[in-house]
């Protein structure tokens, strides 16, 4: 199994949109974002991604064929530590999850990336906690600081968010 990051063009932001719909219909069990009246969840920052530097959007391939997407800004996720890059988004299609998929993706991206992350998650998505805990740690070989329930993350359910705080 080959796995593959893609930078997403400007031309593929269609394909970027429709599964960005799939990742928010997954996360809407957890956060409980409503659709809007078209039946869409909308993802009101993806334009951003072509007019503005310092964010990256890639697909994730495996043998050639659309796994997922990674979608990666320089804005905090807490306005009070300083970073160099957030993931934004990161999405592994259920076929190919539970399959080194997401870890050998994750790796790459931050293999990209080097400098201070932030990286947040919702506690109640049990499966995103088993797999960042284990990737991270794997990756900065435990040099990392976990702060749950980080005041000022709400998500749209008024969960407060776990942060990752990592170098790499």
């Amino acid at each position: 199994m080959k796995v593959e990051l893609k930078q997403v063009t400007a031309d593929e932001k269609e394909i970027l949109k429709n599964l960005l719909e799939k990742y928010d219909y997954e996360f809407s069990q957890w956060d409980q974002r409503d659709v809007n009246k078209l039946g869409l969840y909308g993802y009101e920052y993806l334009d951003y991604y072509w007019t503005e530097d310092k964010r990256w959007a890639y697909f994730i391939l495996v043998d050639e064929k659309l796994a997922g997407f990674a979608m990666v800004i320089n804005l905090p996720e807490v306005d009070d530590r300083p970073t160099d890059f957030q993931m934004a988004e990161f999405f592994v299609m259920y076929k190919y999850r539970r399959s080194g998929v997401g870890k050998e993706a994750f790796f790459k991206v931050l293999d990209n990336h080097k400098g201070r992350w932030q990286l947040k998650r919702h506690p109640a998505n049990l499966a995103s906690v088993h797999f960042w805990n284990n990737v991270i740690h794997e990756y900065t070989n435990g040099q990392y600081e976990l702060v749950e329930a980080y005041p000022r993350t709400e998500y749209d359910d008024g969960t407060l968010a776990d942060v990752f705080f990592f170098e790499c």
